[in-house]
């Protein structure tokens, strides 16, 4: 369930916003597709013994492990984004909705 929430332009790439996002949450694992795989991010795991569960870019020259079978669990992640992605306006507006939405998401969950 999404715990914070940031938005940006339309254009940025999400993996620069992860490390602000992910910090101070107390994880066991991070669970992330391929784009995520980066030298911040990994670092940020390692220093704060969080388990990036990140399948490694085609083009790393050491390529990582990564679990597999957890992996697969992704798509309950992406359904999720694609929920609440579903209404878009200005940022304002956006933000709002999304926060409405999760709200209801955590609702359903108590």
């Amino acid at each position: 369930m999404p715990v914070r929430v940031l938005v940006t332009e339309g254009t940025a790439a999400d993996c620069g916003q992860a490390v602000e996002l992910i910090e101070g949450i107390d994880a066991e694992y991070l669970l992330a597709d391929k784009a995520y795989d980066t030298t911040a991010i990994l670092s940020y795991c390692g220093e704060h013994e969080v388990i990036p569960v990140v399948p490694p870019k085609r083009n790393r020259k050491h390529p990582r492990a990564y679990d597999v079978h957890l992996y697969r669990h992704r798509h309950l992640v992406e359904n999720a984004f694609l929920w609440l992605k579903r209404w878009r306006g200005n940022a304002a507006s956006f933000l709002a909705a999304v926060q409405i939405r999760c709200l209801a998401l955590w609702v359903g969950i108590s």
